[in-house]
């Protein structure tokens, strides 16, 4: 009879030790963030947005390229990081292309994959932002970082929001390569 009760001890024990177990890798995987977009992850793009973002993916259709975008809501507006990415056949081309539309505000992005450059991305609807085009290979990648909030105080001066940029295109780039 003790012998029987030490055994019905022991499997209760791994019964228990497999459920703990069972509940912890579940519960890891629960409390894991969202990480959809392959070049930033939604904890990053919050730190850049000065709060949490919400992250939004849609992969690359026939002629599109992959989109990531994240949000992160206030009271007065919004603020957003945009990241796209496309495969192309003659990368150089098409950064030039997109680079037109920053006109003679375009400035060169050191260290950051090919070719990159920053500009401003301001829209009289949107507020203001930031933008950055470049190239890894044959990768033409594009982020913007704006914000529609008057006197924002995260992104409130274009120095900050370069700093950001920079921050957020170096990871970008860096995944691509």
């Amino acid at each position: 009879m003790a012998s029987n009760r030490g055994s019905r001890t022991i499997a209760v024990r791994r019964v228990r030790i497999a459920m703990l177990g069972t509940f912890s890798i579940g519960a890891s995987a629960l409390a894991h963030a969202a990480n959809n977009c392959a070049w930033i992850n939604e904890a990053t793009a919050s730190g850049l947005l000065g709060g949490d973002a919400v992250g939004e993916v849609s992969g690359p259709a026939l002629g599109q390229p992959a989109v990531c975008t994240f949000t992160q809501m206030t009271a007065g507006g919004r603020r957003t990081l945009r990241i796209t990415v496309e495969i192309v056949a003659d990368a150089h081309a098409r950064v030039a292309s997109i680079a037109q539309g920053c006109g003679a505000d375009a400035g060169p992005l050191k260290a950051i994959g090919n070719e990159a450059l920053v500009c401003a991305a301001d829209d009289r609807k949107a507020g203001i932002g930031e933008r950055v085009v470049g190239r890894v290979r044959d990768q033409v990648f594009t982020i913007t970082i704006g914000s529609t909030l008057k006197n924002d105080p995260i992104l409130f001066s274009r120095d900050v929001l370069k700093s950001r940029i920079y921050t957020a295109a170096e990871q970008v780039a860096g995944n691509l390569f």
